[in-house]
């Protein structure tokens, strides 16, 4: 991710996108677009859906017309779906780091704004469903209460109004490119957290690029820093998927010499969907083994640049065999650091081994030492089929 540019103004207040940024709409899009370009005799295309990204609602269903050539004008389509779009905000998910985030700001006295390219009663609707979240923004300003949306700066610089601050003191936060221009327009700084993967180097207007919220360091920006990183390790809402063991690009013993149990993640791809790339470690249990320390890599591992999002654990123990075809579940209970390209494969070894000895020490500490005596890694038929995923939340209620 690219480093931050030196401050040379005092940040005071914020500016969060949310489409994309704090909440993960993507999956309501294919939910409710897809279905309707299949009734209509149409193939749907899930990389056109990127084209839609930082769109007001008017400009995207024009593009969905346009690159599927149906029948209807701009008003007559978004007759049809925003109806259907309006019964999904009840189940849009905050995006990794989210809730984290709008909470540090909020208990350190940082005022913050939401500002959104999407009319201000869709904003309301979404965020009605997130505990917190409205009380938390000293000013919240939609797409139709400016004269133009993003990339004009005009919805930030209303946001800035609304606080009663000068721009120079805002730090914006966006997932799109509409976004991070109209926030440089405005003569703020901006974050960029790309929602589209591998569109990094498409952002290099912003003044800092990272993987996702969970890599914010508000330090950099002379905010308040958050301090609940414990040796090197982030803790976050413990998650399970599991699965087979499967053969994966053969790359792990052969190339790197270090032994990845593979899983085949297109059979839980909407939890695998809902969690930023990265490295992150916990513990994974064998059926006919034991359960082990593991660290592992979800992406789509810059290095060797992956075209599908991988989930490729390593667990933390000399088997001396392979063992394909063995039911594996994992416990996913911290973060390390965001996925990231190496120069040599020598380094990326070296990181590699350096991620498994921050996982071997941190899950000694009883925080995330207790999740070894998980039933979902003990039994396996416990929660379920073969091939489950979720949060501990909903692990606790199946």
């Amino acid at each position: 991710m690219a480093a931050p540019k030196p401050i040379s103004r005092l940040i005071s207040h914020v500016i969060l996108d949310l489409d994309g940024t704090l909440l993960n709409t993507d999956s309501v899009v294919s939910k409710v677009v897809k279905p309707f370009i299949l009734k209509n005799g149409k193939t749907w295309d899930s990389k056109k859906a990127h084209k839609l990204v930082g769109k007001t609602p008017y400009e995207a269903a024009a593009v969905v017309l346009e690159d599927y050539g149906l029948p209807y004008s701009t008003e007559e389509f978004l007759s049809m779906i925003t109806p259907m779009f309006s019964e999904q905000w009840c189940n849009l998910k905050p995006l990794p780091g989210a809730n984290r985030l709008i909470k540090h700001l909020k208990t350190n006295g940082v005022p913050t704004a939401l500002a959104s390219n999407s009319p201000r009663c869709n904003i309301e609707a979404k965020i009605f469903f997130q505990q917190g979240w409205k009380e938390s923004f000293s000013a919240i300003v939609g797409g139709d209460e400016v004269e133009k949306g993003k990339p004009s700066p005009n919805i930030f610089l209303e946001a800035a109004k609304r606080m009663n601050c000068a721009p120079s003191n805002c730090l914006v936060i966006e997932d799109s490119l509409p976004g991070v221009t109209g926030g440089k327009a405005a003569e703020m700084h901006v974050i960029a957290v790309p929602s589209i993967p591998k569109k990094t180097a498409e952002f290099s207007s912003a003044d800092e690029v990272i993987n996702s919220l969970l890599d914010v360091r508000p330090e950099k920006w002379g905010l308040p820093p958050f301090n609940d990183w414990i040796e090197g390790t982030l803790p976050i809402e413990p998650w399970f998927i599991g699965g087979p063991v499967i053969k994966g690009f053969g790359r792990g013993s052969k190339v790197l010499g270090i032994p990845t149990a593979n899983l085949p993640a297109e059979n839980f791809s909407d939890v695998v969907s809902e969690h930023t790339s990265g490295v992150y470690f916990g513990w994974a249990g064998l059926s006919t083994r034991g359960i082990y320390k593991m660290v592992m890599s979800i992406g789509w591992n810059p290095y060797f640049d992956n075209t599908e999002k991988t989930v490729e654990p390593w667990l933390l123990h000399d088997f001396g065999e392979d063992f394909y075809g063995e039911e594996v579940r994992l416990a996913i209970v911290g973060y390390i650091r965001p996925e990231a390209n190496f120069p040599s494969l020598e380094s990326l070894i070296e990181r590699i081994h350096e991620d498994g000895r921050v996982a071997e020490k941190a899950l000694d500490l009883p925080m995330y030492a207790k999740y070894k005596d998980s039933p979902y890694l003990r039994n396996p038929s416990k929660n379920g089929s073969s091939t489950t995923g979720g949060t501990q939340s909903e692990m606790d209620s199946k």
